[in-house]
């Protein structure tokens, strides 16, 4: 009897997952910008299926971070660094507490940071557990607050650690490994141009009081640019064979998440500053190599420094996606260029089945739901194609606002972060 009574509360709690799936980071659940929900629509706009639209303090790109009725974002307002929490059934905005202050420079020398003008210090996404949720700030600023809204912790890696560096603005978010907040700083080392090399890390903190747990070098021999990368680590494997996954600064490697300790290393990736960030995908891992260069397929596995010619199965060089994350379903492999680009590949080998140019620019990541791929441009315009080796257009759905940041999905609902308002999109 207990027997049944557990399958059953399995098969229930895993029905609710399926539905209501939450969204606690930065490309979702896995790290992958895939969700397995249905019943979202497919066409929307300012005047349909959308359930709600709230404004918000100007301005930001990070994702909306979901768990339960709880959304949570981030903003610059001014000089004010805020963190938000808003109720994903109506969209009212719970709670606002500033954290901080900064100005995000958009001139300076080859010694400070300086952003690029499309984002500003409120670029990382949250990462959250359903206890706590922790915000990052490219002022450095690390803190975690529980869902009431008390502030637990605080640090600020800048401060600890040494000034940012990086050409354009830090924007990588932190993630989570059973009680560790882990970060990574990737940036100029200013080799030439000053005496003490400023550093790449990655560092963990203890997500219960923010004390350091462990803390990795990761100085590549990437020079100036190169050294730049603006991604997120993603995870592959379980348990005691799990991995850390870090692209940037003409590299790739792998990283115990427990201690830190480096695994392995893909070295030579050299092509410029790193935006797109990585996707697993079973066994293996796509990225960009560097400032537009080729979309790359890489075979997991390996000790030590691993050879290109033996861990690389495909790779091309035709379009590739400079900010865009690739985002796979099922067997298939889908990107987006920032001019617009879009390509589909077989993941296995690489054969490219289409490719199409989509209208606009884009800077957000595809979203793959319930078989079909969502395409979000710089201006509010989605672009709903099919996962499909035929190049099927389902429709193009308009928001009168900008978009930069990538979209999230819960409960079946898809939630379009814009620069003045937060966008939940649904069946009535």
């Amino acid at each position: 009897m207990r027997h049944i009574i557990g399958i059953c509360v399995l098969s229930a709690w895993a029905l609710q997952t399926a539905q209501a799936q939450n969204w606690p980071q930065w490309r979702g659940p896995n790290g992958d910008s895939v969700s397995k929900e249905t019943g979202l629509p497919i066409n929307w706009g300012e005047n349909s299926n959308l359930l709600w639209k709230t404004q918000l303090p100007p301005w930001g790109n990070s994702t909306p971070v979901i768990w339960g009725d709880a959304i949570f974002l981030t903003s610059h307002q001014d000089d004010k660094l805020l963190v938000l929490k808003i109720n994903k059934t109506n969209g009212k905005i719970e709670w606002t507490h500033e954290v901080g202050q900064g100005t995000a420079k958009r001139e300076g020398d080859k010694r400070e940071q300086k952003f690029h003008k499309l984002h500003n210090l409120a670029s990382p996404s949250a990462v959250t557990d359903g206890n706590k949720v922790v915000f990052h700030f490219g002022s450095g600023n690390l803190l975690a607050f529980d869902f009431a809204g008390n502030q637990l912790w605080k640090r600020n890696l800048a401060e600890d650690y040494g000034a940012y560096t990086i050409w354009w603005g830090h924007a990588n978010s932190p993630v989570l490994h059973e009680n560790l907040v882990i970060s990574v700083c990737m940036q100029d080392s200013l080799n030439g141009v000053r005496e003490k090399l400023a550093p790449s890390y990655l560092v963990a903190h203890n997500l219960e009081n923010g004390l350091e747990m462990w803390k990795s070098m990761r100085m590549t021999g990437a020079e100036a640019e190169q050294c730049d990368s603006y991604t997120t680590p993603v995870f592959h494997g379980s348990g005691d064979a799990r991995q850390m996954l870090v692209m940037g600064g003409n590299q790739l490697d792998a990283y115990n998440p427990k201690t830190g300790q480096q695994i392995w290393s893909l070295p030579g990736l050299i092509g410029g500053r790193t935006i797109t960030g990585p996707t697993v995908w079973q066994n293996m891992v796509l990225l960009t190599q560097g400032q537009r260069g080729p979309l790359q397929a890489v075979r997991l596995g390996g000790q030590g420094e691993l050879d290109k010619n033996k861990v690389v199965a495909w790779k091309d060089d035709q379009g590739t996606p400079d900010s865009c994350c690739p985002v796979v379903w099922e067997d298939l492999v889908f990107t987006v260029a920032d001019n617009g680009i879009a390509s589909c590949y077989d993941v296995r080998n690489g054969q490219r089945k289409w490719r199409e140019r989509l209208k606009g620019d884009f800077k957000a990541s595809p979203v793959a739901i319930g078989g079909r791929i969502y395409f979000l441009n710089t201006q509010g315009m989605c672009t709903v194609v099919s996962a499909s080796p035929r190049f099927d257009k389902l429709t193009e759905n308009q928001l009168n606002d900008e978009t930069l940041a990538s979209p999230s999905v819960s409960d079946r609902r898809l939630y379009i972060r814009g620069k003045n308002a937060l966008y939940c999109i649904g069946k009535p």
